[in-house]
Parts: structure tokens; C-alpha cells; sequence
């Protein structure tokens, strides 16, 4: 909360600030620190990390000079194209920029690009809470410049755009996605007029890169609680464009007196219950995405009402495709959501019936990430009945120990064959042939029964018995 009464000098009373002011007068350049830092120190957000400062001139020289009055010298990183730089002084990356004035075309979120004022500075800021800026000017060094009542924004936890918000969406359509992600880190309210333009212009969000796009939903993944950012998001029309599977999980169908769940609500309860377990984002997309195969899946059946057949094998497919359109890593992050959609459902299944055999095969399948998985189950119970909630959790623990006993006993997280392929080949005089495969195949699923113990010498004897089956001989 911000607090009534403010030390604007307080803020900026880190020696870093000094620096600058003083690289400001010897270069005869007004300079100001603005955005993120000041919005974060009046929320108390902890410290800062990086630092904008906008020069009413020339930012680039302005980081030059600051680096010849630090120790060190600090290199500074000079990006020409967008006349700004950037340097680290201990653990903090400040970002220096001339004050400038932007124009739009309508196919790009690239302006063009002319010096201004601070006005002007303030002028093109996505939010009022973010055009906040804190002179450094050593006549009226701390003082607070908020043209648009920024400071009273934050006090009623407010986003608002310094200007129409139907220009600054339309300028630049990431802004949108941005006012929800703040929206949602904030636990702020997105101002009604300013809602409803996102609405309006939210197909001018298909200029965004999906890179740029993925990046914003991943801030918004990772809060305390998603689901304020993912409700925003479809009640815009913004999910629909970038996440459609989602959608299609939504509304309830009624046949013959029978209804299913609403799973896009469901979804969003179960993503909100695994941030209170993980940081881990692609946990959480996981979550996210763990139902997407009961659209395309679900049937009403006379007999057993509302099915969703297979939905955890065609929502896996679906992961890969939806990670390609949007153009996220196809590699182990997209293949560990892939096989936490696919086995979404098996300890479920266990929790009523929980035999060794079971819990074998799914250490197995699941590997180093069986934990991740009970933790994705365990979200999955949203339940508002308190008796069956309390009974599935208690279900899952005892699914925990099982998985505990076993892997201990059996040691099959991981597992390899105690018998390679390699000696198969030996013991019986094979050339590589659909023989090894059977026997190896044999062995593991005798394993994974319990109808040998995962043990070498077990292992060759039942291997031996199978080849004798096939109408192998060993050599001699």
C-alpha cells in the first residue's frame, strides 16, 4: 500500500543516483528516473534490479559519462538503433535513453522516433503508474514530476493510460497484453474505459511477435494467482487469439438431465492451486493445458453420461502443436508438459486402487518427474465438497507412500534393463534381430508385474526361459 505521507528524496537516495546527477551537471544534461523503479519503490516492491533513466538529450552520453565517474569504468552497451544504453553498476542494469516523442504506423508496434521533452517522454508510457518520474537535477533533485496522477492510481490500485487508451493500445497492442500482466502482478483493477478498448482493439494484438507475446503470458503464469490475468485475458477476447484450446474448453452441455463440468473454469482453479506449490512455469503450463484434449473428445454416452475418451493422449498432441503456433521451445520443456498432460490422470486412477504393479509402471513412465506429477494431481482436486476434498488428498498421500515403498524397493525411477541387448545377443548367437527386442520387452514388463524382482541374476534366468520360449539356443 502506498504509504500517505512520501519522501520522494528517499527514493532516490541511493548513491548510484548521486552519480548520475552529477555526470547530468557536467554534461549540461537534464535526466530523470523514471517507470518501473518509481512505481515499485512507492508500491514497496523490494529493490530494484534495473533503473530507466531518460536525459532530456543525449542518453548515450550521458551512460558514457556515468561509467567514467564509476569505479571500474563499466562497459557501456550501446544500441545506436534505438539511441539507448546500458550498463551494470554492482547488481543493477540501468538503462539510459534520450527523451523522445513516437509515431505509429498502422502495421507495426515500431515507432518512429523524435527527440522531445519530458512531456513527451511521459506522453508515449504505457500507464500513468509507469510515466512517474523523480528529477535528478541538482536544483530540485527528488522531486516528483506525475502529470497524469500516477500517485493516485497507485493508491486506488488503478491501471490507466496517460492518454486515449484507444492510441495506446492501437500504437502498440503488447500495451494490452501488458495491462493485464500488470493487472494480475498487482492486484490492480484495469480502469473501465481502458478495458473496454482492449476489447475493441484486440485483434491489432496479431502484429505482436509471438515471442513478445509468450513472454508477457509467461509473467502472468508465474504470479501468486494466474487466474486474475487468464480471466482479463478471455473477457477481452485477447485468449481466443492466443489461446484458443482454452476457450474451446468452455460452457457447460446439458443432455437427457446430465452435465459435465465447466472446464475452463476448472482449468483456471487448478493452475491458481499448483502456484501455491511451484515456480516452476512449465508446471504450471502443464496446469494449463492439462485438459485441452476434452474439446476435442467429449461425447455423451446413454449409458455413462458425459465421456472424454483418451483426452490425455490427443491433449498431448495438441501441446505440440500449440507450442509450435506459438513458436515456444520444442525441446525438453515442450516434451515435459507433453508427458505431464499425458500422464495427468493415471495417479487418479490409483488413488482408489493403489497395487505395486500400478505404481511400478508409473515410476516408470513418469521417471524423475513423478513428484512434479502428484503435485499437478493434487492441484487437479477442486472440489468444493469438503469431505470428498479431504478424502482425495488423503487418497494422493497414501499413492505418495506406495510410490515411496516401491521405489525404494524395486528402484525403477529411471529404469534400465538389468540384461543389455548386447548380452541377449551373446548368450543366444543373435545378429540384431525382433528376437532381442521380445526378450528385453519380456523382461522389463516382468519387472514392472512384480513377477521378478529387478535383479541381474533373476533377470538372466527369466531371460533364458523366454529364449527357450522363442526356440533359442544358447551358445555353446
Amino acid at each position: 500500500m502506498v504509504s500517505e505521507k512520501l519522501n520522494f528524496r528517499e527514493a532516490i537516495s541511493h548513491e548510484i543516483f548521486t552519480i548520475i546527477s552529477k555526470a547530468a551537471a557536467l554534461k549540461g544534461i537534464e535526466s530523470y528516473v523514471i517507470g518501473g523503479f518509481v512505481r515499485d519503490y512507492f508500491l514497496k516492491r523490494g529493490a530494484a534490479k534495473d533503473i530507466d533513466i531518460v536525459a532530456i538529450g543525449n542518453g548515450i552520453e550521458l551512460a558514457l559519462a556515468v561509467s567514467n565517474l564509476l569505479p571500474n569504468k563499466p562497459k557501456v552497451q550501446v544500441f545506436k538503433t534505438y539511441g539507448t544504453a546500458m550498463l551494470r553498476y554492482k547488481d543493477i542494469e540501468i538503462e539510459f535513453v534520450g527523451a523522445r516523442k513516437e509515431s505509429y504506423a498502422e502495421d507495426s508496434r515500431n515507432p518512429q522516433v523524435t527527440k522531445g521533452t519530458l512531456q513527451d517522454d511521459q506522453n508515449r508510457r504505457d500507464f500513468t503508474i509507469n510515466a512517474l518520474a523523480l528529477s535528478l537535477h541538482k536544483d530540485n533533485f527528488g522531486d516528483l514530476l506525475d502529470p497524469f496522477n500516477g500517485m493516485a492510481h497507485l493508491k486506488s490500485r488503478t491501471i490507466k493510460t496517460p492518454l486515449n487508451p484507444d492510441i495506446t493500445y492501437s500504437d502498440d497492442p503488447l500495451r494490452m497484453l501488458r495491462a493485464i500482466r500488470f493487472a494480475t502482478q498487482l492486484n490492480f483493477t484495469i480502469e473501465v474505459s481502458s478495458l473496454k478498448s482492449i476489447a475493441q482493439n484486440a485483434k491489432r494484438l496479431n502484429i505482436i511477435t509471438k515471442e513478445r507475446i509468450i513472454d508477457e503470458l509467461h509473467k502472468i503464469l508465474i504470479t501468486p494467482k494466474p487466474s486474475i490475468g487468464f480471466l482479463l485475458l478471455e473477457k477481452t477476447g485477447l485468449l481466443n487469439l492466443i489461446l484458443p484450446e482454452l476457450i474451446a474448453l468452455k460452457g457447460v452441455e446439458e443432455v437427457e438431465g446430465q452435465k459435465h463440468k465447466d472446464n475452463f473454469y476448472h482449468t483456471l482453479e487448478v493452475v491458481d492451486n499448483i502456484a501455491q506449490y511451484t515456480d516452476n512455469v512449465w508446471l504450471r503450463w502443464a496446469a494449463l493445458l492439462h485438459d485441452i484434449g476434452k474439446a476435442p473428445t467429449k461425447r455423451f454416452d446413454k449409458n455413462v453420461g458425459w465421456t472424454f475418451h483418451a483426452h490425455e493422449f490427443i491433449g498431448a498432441k495438441m501441446v505440440y502443436a500449440l507450442f509450435k503456433r506459438l513458436k515456444m521451445p520444442l525441446n525438453n520443456k515442450m516434451k515435459f508438459v507433453q508427458k505431464m498432460v499425458l500422464l495427468s490422470s493415471r495417479p487418479i486412477v490409483l488413488a482408489t486402487t493403489v497395487t505395486d504393479s500400478a505404481v511400478r509402471r508409473l515410476i516408470f513412465d513418469a521417471g524423475d518427474d513423478i513428484n512434479n506429477l502428484m503435485t499437478l494431481c493434487e492441484a487437479d482436486i477442486t472440489t468444493k465438497n469438503p469431505k470428498k476434498f479431504k478424502r482425495y488428498h488423503n487418497n494422493f498421500e497414501l499413492v505418495r507412500k506406495k510410490i515411496k515403498e516401491v521405489e525404494e524397493r524395486d528402484r525403477i525411477r529411471n529404469f534400465q534393463p538389468p540384461i543389455s541387448g548386447e548380452e541377449i545377443m551373446k548368450t543366444f548367437n543373435l545378429l540384431p534381430c525382433k528376437e532381442i527386442g521380445i526378450i528385453k520387452e519380456a523382461i522389463k514388463e516382468a519387472i514392472l508385474e512384480g513377477n521378478i524382482p529387478n535383479e541381474y541374476e533373476a533377470s538372466f534366468d527369466f531371460m533364458l526361459k523366454t529364449g527357450e520360449k522363442l526356440g533359442l539356443q544358447t551358445k555353446k
